[in-house]
C-alpha cells in the first residue's frame, strides 16, 4: 500500500469515527470546522486519485447533483404497520391477550414511537448496500443514495461480530431545530412551509437530488433487527449489539417484566417526550423473545406481538371562520372547518375535520365560535368542543349541513344506518369521477405513474371520463398538455402497459367498490377466482366467504348490478388487465380440507400460526377463532389454552398436532 492510499484510508477511518461520535454518541471530539477541513482534504485526495474511489467513503454523504428516478424493491420481510391503542385499558387487553396466547412468562420491550418516515437498511459483509422506504409494506422505493447523506447511518459497521447479511429498520427524522430553521428559510423565500417534521422528513427522503437531502440534516434512529443469523434470541439484546456496530439506538428503551412497569414507562414519557429533540407520538411495546414473536404471528395488517400506544392529543382553542364541504370518490360529503391558524403539536393547523352532520349538530356550531381542536392520534385535527361561555352578541350563522352537492347540485342522500351523506350522481359529479381515477392509479392498486394534478389536467382536457379512458391515451394527447415532455409522456404510457400485469386482487381493489379495501379485495379474489364469478355472485355466496358481511356483500352486488360498472369492467378486460387469479397460485390449491373448520391453539415449532392459517385456507378449510359444535379439528401446539382443551373434550372435537396436520396435507 503506497503513501497516498494509506493517507486516504486513515482519513476515512478518522472521519467515520468523528461521524459516530457526533451523530450517534452526541459527544464530538473536534470542532465542525476541523471536521470540514479534514473532509475537504480527503475529497481533494480522492479527486486526484480516482483509482482509490470507495462508494462508502465519508465524502459520499454530501450527495451529488445527479437526478434519478427511484427503483421499487420488494421487501424480504413485509413492513407492516402496528395496531394502535389509545388507553391503559386497551394496553391491558393486549397484554392479557398475549398472556393467554403464549401461556408462558414473557417480557415486554418498551420504546418511544418516533414520528418520522420508516426506513429499512440492508447490510452485507458490514456495508450498507440498500435503503428502502416502507412503500405499501410489500415493496418500497430504493433511496440508498439519499440515506447515505444521513450522518447517523453507518456506511460501514464497527467491530466484526455482525451477521454476514441482515436488515435493520428505523425512523428517518427531521429534528425540531432543523425543522424550525428550514421553515424560517422557506418563509423568507416566500415558499410554502412544511406542515410538520414527519412530512418534511418524508418529502426530503424522496428528493431526486441527494445534495438537497444532505443540506436538510436528517437523523435516523433504529429499532428492529431482522435476519437469519442474528446474534441473540431477544429483541433487546439484538438492539444493544446493533449499537456496538455503530447504529443510533435510543437509550430510552426498557425491558418490562410486568404490566405495572409498562404503565410506569407510558406515564413517564407522556410528559418527558416534550423535551426531546425529535417528534414522538407514542410508545411501541414488543414481546422481547423472537421465538414468542414467531408463535404469536401476524394479523392481516399488523403483528400480534407488538402494538403502538398513542399519547393523548394536545388540545388548543381557536376561532371557527367558516365551513366548507368536500366530495370524495365514493360521493361521501365531508365537512371541513376553516380555522384561525393555531400551533398544535408542532404543526400550524388551519383546517379540521367535522366528520358528518351528526357531529355538527351535536357541537351546535356557529361561525365565529371559539372551538377546541385536537389531533386524533396526533395525526388528523378535529373539533372536539365549543367554548360556549365566550360567545358574543355578534355570533355568526349556525352551521347547517348542506342539502345539495356543492359540486354538481344533486340532492344528497343518507343511506339508512349510516352517518354520512352522499351525492348519488356517480357518473356526473366531477370530484367523484376524478377521485375514482386517482384511487385506480395509486401504488396499491394499478400503480400507474400519475398523480392528482395529472388526473385533473387530463379530465379538464376531455381525455378521460373514467378509468378505462386511461388505456386509450395517445402520445399526442399528453404532449398537448402544458409542462409535458416526450419522456414523461412515454413513461406514463409504459406505466399503463405495465399495469396490465398487476394481479387480479389489486385490479379489484382499484375499481373502488365501496367497503372493498385491500384485504377484502384479496379475500374475494381468492374465493371467487375470477371477475366473471364475482359478477354473478349472490348475497348468499358472498356472505359465505369468511369475514364478508352483509354490508360488503350488498355493495358488491349493487356495483355489478349497474350497467355502467359492468361496462367499465368489460372494457378493462378488453385492454388486457388481469381478471383472474394467476394460474401458478391456483396450482397450489387443493380441496384436502374442504369445508373443514379448524381452530389453531398453542405455540408451534415447524411453522408459525399465520403460516398454518394460510395452509388451511389454501387447501379449502376455514379458520375459526373459537371451539364450537361446528369445529372439526383443533390444531394444537405447546401450551394449548386450558379453556379450549376443556371445551374440545366436552364437545368431542378431535385434537391433532403439527405432524398429524402436515401428514393430512401430504396424503
Amino acid at each position: 500500500m503506497n503513501e497516498i492510499e494509506t493517507q486516504i484510508k486513515a482519513l476515512r477511518k478518522e472521519l467515520e469515527q468523528h461521524n459516530y461520535n457526533y451523530y450517534v454518541l452526541s459527544m464530538p471530539t473536534i470542532s465542525d470546522r476541523e471536521f470540514d477541513e479534514r473532509l475537504k482534504e480527503l475529497q481533494s485526495l480522492e479527486e486526484a486519485n480516482p483509482e482509490y474511489a470507495d462508494p462508502h467513503s465519508p465524502t459520499q454523504r454530501v450527495g451529488s447533483d445527479l437526478s434519478k428516478e427511484f427503483e421499487q424493491v420488494l421487501h424480504k420481510y413485509p413492513m407492516l404497520s402496528l395496531a394502535n391503542t389509545y388507553s391503559d385499558g386497551e394496553v391491558r387487553d393486549w397484554y392479557e391477550r398475549t398472556m393467554r396466547l403464549l401461556n408462558e412468562p414473557f417480557e415486554i420491550v418498551a420504546e418511544l414511537k418516533y414520528d418520522g418516515t420508516s426506513i429499512s437498511l440492508i447490510y452485507e459483509e458490514g456495508r450498507l448496500v440498500r435503503a428502502i422506504t416502507r412503500g405499501d409494506g410489500t415493496r418500497g422505493d430504493d433511496v440508498t443514495a439519499n440515506v447515505k447523506t444521513i450522518r447517523s447511518v453507518p456506511l460501514k459497521l464497527m467491530g466484526n461480530d455482525y451477521p454476514a447479511e441482515f436488515e435493520i429498520r428505523g425512523e428517518v427524522l427531521l429534528p425540531w431545530a432543523e425543522f424550525d430553521r428550514l421553515n424560517k428559510e422557506r418563509e423568507e423565500q416566500e415558499e410554502p412551509l412544511f406542515a410538520n417534521p414527519r412530512n418534511a422528513a418524508s418529502g426530503t427522503l424522496k428528493q431526486q437530488n441527494p445534495a438537497v437531502v444532505a443540506s436538510r440534516k436528517l437523523d435516523a434512529y433504529f429499532y428492529y433487527l431482522l435476519g437469519e443469523d442474528l446474534p441473540a434470541e431477544t429483541h433487546y439484546t439484538n438492539l444493544q449489539k446493533a449499537r456496538s456496530w455503530g447504529f443510533k439506538i435510543p437509550d430510552v428503551i426498557r425491558v418490562c417484566q410486568t404490566m405495572e412497569e409498562v404503565f410506569d414507562y407510558l406515564k413517564y414519557w407522556d410528559m418527558e417526550r416534550k423535551s426531546l429533540p425529535v417528534a414522538t407520538d407514542g410508545v411501541v411495546l414488543k414481546v422481547n423473545s423472537q421465538r414468542q414473536q414467531k408463535n404469536l404471528g401476524f394479523t392481516a395488517k399488523s403483528p400480534r406481538w407488538s402494538i403502538a400506544y398513542k399519547f393523548q392529543a394536545e388540545r388548543v382553542l381557536t376561532r371557527l371562520n367558516s365551513v366548507s364541504f368536500q366530495v370524495g370518490r365514493t360521493g361521501a360529503i365531508t365537512p371541513v372547518a376553516n380555522l384561525e391558524p393555531v400551533l398544535l403539536s408542532g404543526t400550524t393547523v388551519k383546517r379540521a375535520s367535522l366528520h358528518n352532520a351528526d357531529i355538527i349538530a351535536g357541537l351546535d356550531l356557529h361561525i365565529g365560535d371559539n372551538v377546541y381542536v385536537e389531533k386524533g392520534g396526533e395525526i388528523i385535527p378535529k373539533i372536539v368542543g365549543v367554548d360556549v361561555d365566550s360567545r358574543s352578541m355578534l355570533l355568526g350563522d349556525k352551521v347547517e349541513f348542506i342539502k345539495n352537492c356543492p359540486e354538481c347540485g344533486t340532492l344528497l342522500v343518507r343511506p339508512e344506518g349510516e352517518a354520512a351523506y352522499y351525492c348519488p350522481n356517480e357518473s356526473g359529479c366531477p370530484p367523484q369521477i376524478k377521485g375514482r381515477i386517482e384511487h385506480f392509479v395509486t401504488r396499491r392498486a394499478l400503480d400507474i405513474n400519475i398523480g392528482p394534478e395529472t388526473v385533473e389536467d387530463l379530465y379538464n382536457a376531455g381525455y378521460i371520463k373514467d378509468v378505462t379512458d386511461l388505456y386509450t391515451l395517445q402520445l399526442c394527447d399528453l404532449l398537448s398538455l402544458e409542462r409535458w415532455a416526450e419522456k414523461s409522456a412515454q413513461n406514463l404510457l409504459q406505466s399503463l402497459e405495465e399495469s396490465k400485469q398487476v394481479p387480479f386482487e389489486r385490479v379489484l381493489y382499484g375499481l373502488g367498490i365501496r367497503y372493498v379495501g385491500e384485504t377484502v379485495a384479496k379475500r374475494l379474489a381468492h374465493s371467487f377466482l375470477n371477475m366473471e364469478n364475482l359478477k354473478q355472485a349472490s348475497l348468499v355466496s358472498l356472505t359465505a366467504v369468511d369475514e364478508i358481511g352483509e354490508r360488503i356483500a350488498h355493495s358488491v352486488v349493487a356495483y355489478f348490478a349497474d350497467e355502467k360498472n359492468r361496462s367499465i369492467v368489460e372494457r378493462l378486460s378488453s385492454y388486457g388487465l388481469q381478471m383472474a387469479i394467476d394460474k401458478s397460485i391456483l396450482a397450489d390449491r387443493s380441496d384436502k380440507l374442504k369445508d373443514l373448520s379448524i381452530v389453531i391453539s398453542g405455540t408451534f415449532t415447524q411453522h408459525s400460526r399465520d403460516e398454518y392459517k394460510a395452509m388451511i385456507e389454501k387447501h379449502g378449510g376455514k379458520n375459526s377463532g373459537s371451539v364450537s359444535g361446528k369445529t372439526d379439528y383443533i390444531l394444537a401446539g405447546d401450551n394449548m389454552g386450558p379453556a379450549k382443551l376443556e371445551k374440545a373434550a366436552k364437545l368431542g372435537v378431535k385434537i391433532i398436532n403439527e405432524d398429524e396436520f402436515l401428514k393430512m396435507l401430504n396424503e
